[in-house]
């Protein structure tokens, strides 16, 4: 199995292994497979979600370094539940259910555990640099809190997560540091990136979803889902995916591309309409972040839309295959009221651009899965006045929440991660 960049096809072949230790590829681009494997013919839910998980994942690990310890390595990184609320086939997939209550869980233990073992059969070391608008970090953080061999930077920016998200970010020691940036999301992220191409640094990769590791975790639990989903209503949904750097999202298209029974995936972002208007002018622009609610979709420039450009790679094409919807912060504050009114379900502002999306485009539809992304808890301050309650914090939150929180200030300047 072969992995190149999406900026040079004809370039140099990579492992998964050599992939997922090197973050971004040499060029600045982002790894995807040379040919999409197909998933096993004996694919099967029978071992539940761990093993349907590994069996989606070992493809792309066939010949690999790696590929002795991939059972073993699946069997630790998804030791927690994957739930629906169930509503007639109109159900949304719980994600939140790992130790920081986010979706990030998946792939972040997944790269812990994988780059861990690599290292230490290799007597290597790695820093860790990974820019986070919410859940990536603190996912990060506790999956690589003690890992050997391995030490990590957090870099968010100041002002722009919430308050539960930021003790998430910055409850570490050891071989973790957190870093306040002043600055949005999108120049945390470029930081990395430049970090990244300064030939004087070394040592480095990305734990963000630009990296292999974080990806295909992402990927197989959409291949369990649609399975899992078709087993139960006889019919293949259609996923609607709140969207920000896109990783997720592409994570699905990937389970499609392998075989996955996936009818269509929708992607749902907030008030940053770079895809959105792309698909509507055929005119690509990054921007600026706009701050909003679903502070973790907060992107202007979606990193993993290079992944998608190598999939559908002209307008026409992306058009076929990709729709994309906006959600403002008032549509937002609206689907959190009417969800837990009309279903008695808590949802995260995240999900609400899911569950928005699904109500005005896709009403009529009975087979629709909404991709609940952050425990609502994470975000008490905006959902607890709109339905009226507490909402409970859960365990694994609430310890992380009680640790003391430190973080070193500092601007948009990579160099300074290293002063």
């Amino acid at each position: 199995m072969e992995f190149i960049s999406t900026r040079s096809a004809d370039g140099k072949c990579f492992t998964a292994s050599e992939a997922i230790l090197k973050g971004l590829a040499p060029d600045g681009g982002l790894f995807i497979p040379r040919e999409m494997p197909s998933l096993p013919a004996d694919f099967s839910l029978s071992g539940g979600l761990w093993k349907a998980m590994y069996q989606a994942i070992a493809p792309f690990f066939e010949g690999d370094e790696s590929e002795g310890d991939l059972e073993e390595i699946c069997r630790s990184a998804f030791d927690f539940p994957l739930p629906f609320f169930r509503n007639g086939g109109r159900d949304t997939m719980e994600l939140f259910y790992g130790p920081t209550a986010a979706f990030k869980d998946f792939g972040a233990r997944f790269l812990a555990f994988t780059m861990e073992k690599l290292l230490k059969k290799r007597g290597e070391s790695l820093t860790i640099l990974v820019a986070t608008s919410g859940d990536t970090g603190g996912a990060v953080a506790s999956a690589f809190h003690g890992r050997e061999n391995l030490s990590v930077k957090v870099l968010f920016p100041k002002g722009r997560v919430a308050e539960r998200q930021r003790l998430q970010l910055t409850g570490w020691d050891g071989n973790v540091s957190s870093y306040e940036v002043d600055g949005t999301f999108d120049d945390c992220q470029k930081m990395v990136k430049d970090a990244f191409m300064d030939p004087e640094l070394s040592g480095l990769s990305s734990a963000n979803s630009i990296n292999l590791g974080r990806l295909l975790p992402q990927m197989a639990y959409y291949v369990y889902a649609s399975f899992l989903y078709k087993a139960i209503y006889g019919e293949e949904p259609v996923f609607i995916i709140p969207s920000g750097n896109v990783g997720n999202s592409t994570g699905a298209f990937w389970a499609k591309a392998m075989g996955a029974p996936i009818r269509k995936i929708v992607l749902a972002v907030n008030a940053n309409r770079t895809i959105p208007d792309y698909l509507e002018t055929g005119k690509y622009e990054p921007r600026q972040s706009i701050e909003t609610l679903a502070n973790a979709m907060d992107v202007g420039a979606p990193s993993n839309m290079e992944r998608l450009f190598a999939m559908f790679p002209d307008w026409e094409s992306f058009r076929s295959n990709v729709s994309s919807y906006s959600v403002s912060d008032d549509e937002i504050r609206e689907m959190i009221r009417r969800e837990w009114e009309e279903n008695g379900h808590i949802i995260c502002p995240h999900t609400a651009c899911g569950e928005k999306v699904r109500r005005d485009h896709y009403a009529d539809d009975c087979h629709t899965v909404v991709v609940a992304t952050a425990h609502p808890a994470k975000f008490d301050t905006i959902v607890e006045p709109l339905i009226g309650r507490s909402v409970p914090i859960p365990s694994t939150l609430y310890e992380i929440m009680h640790k003391p929180s430190k973080a070193r200030e500092i601007g948009t300047d990579y160099h300074q991660l290293f002063a």
